[in-house]
């Protein structure tokens, strides 16, 4: 079931680099900025299981799209450390947006869908 949410299908994909860059950070930022970020992007797969499993989604899906713009602001201090390249930097924030841009056509369509219960 899970597997019929593109959101969840994109962000698994994403979820998988995130923790295989991590795992490269140095080891003096491995257990901060590196921890940080795991916990941030788990996190996100978390909250998409959990609006998947929940009628009442929209504070879930603006939790996700605040932890994604977290994920892209310690994105960029890694970037300013040197943790990762640009061109990592680039391709993060790609599935970042990407992820924002599906988060908030899920929360548009029940929106609308809720609007559409509250008129009957």
């Amino acid at each position: 079931m899970r597997d019929d949410y593109p959101l969840f299908v994109h962000w698994y994909k994403q979820l998988d680099w995130i923790l295989d860059t991590v795992e490269r950070f140095p080891r003096s930022s491995r257990f901060t900025l590196g921890s940080r970020v795991a916990d941030l992007a788990l996190g996100v797969l978390e909250c998409i299981v959990e609006a998947i499993y929940t009628k009442d989604r929209a504070a879930i899906l603006r939790r996700i799209n605040l932890d994604l713009e977290k994920l892209r602001i310690l994105f960029r201090i890694a970037a300013d450390r040197k943790y990762i390249s640009l061109r990592q930097l680039e391709f993060i924030s790609q599935g970042l947006d990407e992820a924002g841009r599906m988060t908030g056509g899920w929360s548009k369509h029940e929106a609308m869908q809720r609007a559409v219960r509250e008129s009957h």
